[in-house]
């Protein structure tokens, strides 16, 4: 008997053979699983055979402070797969996470969190990630060119199409009849366009159709990052598969970018034109606008949404950020004969960046909120790091270090009430962050701040004055325009900020 040619006892062997391989690699792979080291905080109870503590991934919160109960210290030991991961709680262990050189931001998020193609995109400590590949020669390149991009100059002759994208797509929603929009679809989708024409290129950002198909792409590679793939980066998964095609198919959509620009002798007054310019080789342009691409999205897309959100849920403090906003724009076009929204065209970028206190505080505050995960690092200086003056408790060579944000930003004796917002607990004579040493860390801290803070900043700004002036009254509702008064909760078992399961809109009447 025969199947395809092959017999059945051959068929048989062959998978046995296969079978052998794959088992004797799981073994291997275990027996190179760090034995507790000494001095490490308290192994956690809460962890499956061979797999490890699996909740670490699926209900990280909940993990995360049900182990730091059951320590004396607050610190605590686990396994996800064959990776030590070190769990650290408490003022002094804070203070040498956020301040050691020996502790690395790169190589703690490579291995605990998936990254992009061609990039490993590190979430940093704010809401901009900081993108770095496992090489420190691109780290450095990466992190020059970026700096470069963000600054003021290139930030200024970049500001009027950034403008002009965010009347285009408000002007769909005033032509939309419903008056209803979900946010974490449209704004999230004009955060898309305002980071690709930012860090990437003119071509993508101006047409519709391949703007949408590259936001689909990054969609793909951003929902297979599994916790298999985090704990087993060797196992053949059907998500690997997903996320280099998806790769490769970003890869060369902005190939043919480069390639027609060199053909034709074309420039574009663009990030991607400046790395052209500098000389840059093919790969390290495509791998740094592929890594920038993906360290500006997520969480400022997000978090963009949610703000409006909040406006629409408290009237007072939408009524305040309007006046704000008509006052920037009457400083600098006094006009009243004008609409609002087109004052706010002559609005230059340092206003943008400095006259919006109020907008800047609704951020800060949405950022607390949605910071639900961890920051990571490793120990990378082949010795033990003490996580505490009288070392009593450290953090192995080698070993992984998280750090739950949550400790800090849902902490009732730092904040009161954290489950609400509030832009007001920032404000003199309050400053609830400033309460414990490094008590907000939404824009990162110490050795490792946002690189793209200015631009996060920038970029809500804009969204949050155009759609308030776009929009004389805001309310939440849902998908057919009934309001209400309930706000999906925050899932604080994320890993990063995501949009919310509960489905919540943003009933809107046009200004006149």
């Amino acid at each position: 008997m025969s199947l395809s040619g092959v017999s059945v006892s051959t068929f048989t062997i062959a998978i046995l053979a296969g079978s052998v391989a794959i088992f004797a690699s799981v073994l291997l792979y275990l027996s190179g699983k760090p034995a507790l080291s000494k001095n490490a905080p308290t192994l956690t109870t809460e962890a499956w055979p061979v797999i490890g503590s699996l909740q670490f991934f699926t209900k990280r919160w909940d993990f995360m402070q049900r182990s730091m109960a059951k320590s004396e210290t607050g610190n605590f030991t686990f396994y996800a797969g064959q990776h030590q991961v070190v769990g650290i709680t408490g003022e002094e262990a804070r203070k040498v996470f956020l301040e050691s050189k020996q502790l690395d931001l790169s190589e703690g998020y490579a291995a605990l969190l998936g990254g992009s193609p061609g990039a490993e995109v590190k979430k940093d400590d704010g809401p901009f990630a900081e993108a770095v590949s496992g090489s420190s020669d691109f780290s450095a390149y990466f992190r020059q060119r970026l700096v470069n991009m963000l600054k003021g100059n290139q930030l200024k002759t970049g500001l009027p199409r950034l403008l002009q994208d965010a009347r285009a797509s408000l002007d769909k929603l005033v032509a939309d009849t419903s008056g209803v929009t979900d946010p974490f679809d449209s704004i999230y989708r004009l955060v898309f366009q305002f980071t690709m024409r930012t860090v990437a290129c003119n071509e993508i950002a101006d047409d519709a159709p391949l703007l949408e198909r590259t936001l689909e792409l990054y969609e793909a590679i951003e929902s297979a990052g599994t916790p298999w793939a985090v704990m087993y980066p060797w196992l053949p998964l059907p998500s690997k598969a997903k996320r280099a095609y998806a790769g490769a198919q970003l890869y060369m959509i902005f190939k043919r970018v480069v390639d027609a620009r060199n053909q034709e002798g074309r420039r574009e007054d663009d990030a991607l034109q400046y790395l052209m310019d500098q000389g840059d080789n093919i790969k390290d342009i495509i791998t740094f606008v592929l890594g920038a691409l993906f360290a500006g999205q997520l969480n400022s897309g997000i978090n963009a949404a949610w703000i409006l959100i909040y406006l629409a849920s408290k009237p007072h403090w939408l009524e305040q950020v309007r006046e704000e906003v008509a006052k920037v724009a009457s400083r600098y076009c006094a006009d009243d004969s004008m609409s609002l929204k087109d004052r706010l065209m002559h609005v230059p970028i340092q206003a943008w960046e400095a006259e919006f206190p109020l907008v800047d505080l609704c951020l800060k505050d949405s950022i607390r909120l949605q910071s639900s995960g961890s920051a990571f690092r490793r120990n990378i200086s082949g010795h033990p790091v003490p996580l505490n003056k009288a070392g009593t408790e450290v953090v192995p060579a080698n070993a992984y270090v998280a750090f739950p944000l949550g400790v800090l930003h849902y902490n009732p004796e730092i904040y009161e009430s954290p489950d609400e917002w509030d832009p007001s607990r920032y404000m003199p004579g309050k400053e609830e962050h400033k309460k414990a040493e490094y008590g907000f860390l939404g824009w990162g801290a110490a050795r490792h701040p946002c690189l793209g803070m200015r631009f996060a900043k920038l970029e809500n700004t804009i969204i949050v004055a155009f759609f308030v002036a776009y929009f004389d009254e805001i309310k939440l509702s849902d998908a057919q325009g009934n309001e209400t008064t309930r706000i999906p909760r925050t899932n604080r078992n994320t890993l990063t900020a995501l949009k919310p399961t509960e489905k919540v809109y943003l009933k809107y009447n046009a200004a006149s």
